[in-house]
């Protein structure tokens, strides 16, 4: 902790500025860490706490305008792309999705705080077509709660945090092998996930006019079910659906799979 305050010291405001930027772009990057240490350093009186909210409230805004503005011209492939670092993808976005449905546009007042959700957030927004004044409200209290919260444990705690670090340097090699064995267990973790859930990457698609031709058929009328699974946000009971095609819940999938029949084809959409 003395080291990172040492260095956002001396660095000032554009180490956390960047740090936040690149959290919120989607980037690996412990921008909570950096908000504890550089209220730390603004209780030292390195920096002042005032100037850190700015940048850092800056630094959300810009970068989760940049992915609201992307998420409304490029959908679901960005939410796509956005998830690949997850195991599985489609439970990446429909877990994003669904909290939107839940908490409404609400969502984006809490997002910061909640890992997966946060760089979610803004891109689903944009593609939902959520309007840009009422998504750049909303994130600006977000982001500013985010700020705020992590900002203050580093002022208010400025002494128990460089303690408890002081105690961990002490401890010396014993908890660097535990923090590597850890990493080494996580790591096996993942990998095991990657493998278990790789054959659901793959997923057997059909052309529309195929299908259309299909179900234009006698025989496919009577053997083709067609299935809209759209997330909650991208459907709601007044939206346009393909005629004939019946209603699939994906927050309810367990339960809905009871129901389906066991003598038809059945072909499913999305967004």
């Amino acid at each position: 902790m003395e080291q990172l305050i040492s260095l956002i010291g001396r660095h000032g405001y554009l180490l956390v500025f960047v740090t936040v930027l690149a959290e919120s772009l989607g980037l690996p990057v412990p921008a909570a860490l950096a908000l504890v240490a550089g209220g730390a350093a603004a209780a030292s009186g390195v920096l002042s706490l005032s100037r850190l909210v700015v940048l850092a409230v800056l630094g959300m805004i810009i970068g989760d305008s940049l992915l609201f503005v992307l998420g409304r011209y490029m959908g679901w492939g960005l939410l796509g792309l956005l998830c690949k670092v997850s195991v599985n993808p489609e439970t990446c976005i429909l877990r994003s999705a669904e909290s939107f449905y839940k908490r409404g546009k609400t969502t984006l007042l809490v997002a910061k705080f909640v890992p997966g959700i946060n760089t979610m957030a803004p891109p689903l927004a944009g593609s939902m077509k959520m309007r840009p004044d009422l998504f750049l409200r909303l994130d600006l209290v977000g982001a500013f709660l985010y700020a705020t919260v992590y900002l203050g444990v580093g002022f208010l705690f400025r002494d128990f945090l460089a303690s408890l670090v002081h105690g961990f340097q002490t401890a010396g090699r014993a908890v660097e092998g535990v923090v590597l064995i850890a990493v080494m267990v996580y790591a096996a973790y993942r990998i095991w996930l990657y493998r278990k859930h790789a054959g659901d990457r793959i997923v057997p698609r059909v052309q529309v006019e195929e299908l259309a031709r299909k179900l234009a058929s006698e025989q496919g009328k009577e053997r083709i079910l067609l299935m809209d699974v759209r997330s909650h946000g991208y459907y709601d009971p007044g939206a346009a659906r393909i005629k004939g095609s019946i209603r699939l819940e994906p927050n309810n999938l367990a339960e809905e799979l009871k129901t389906l029949p066991k003598d038809k084809d059945i072909y499913v959409y999305c967004t």
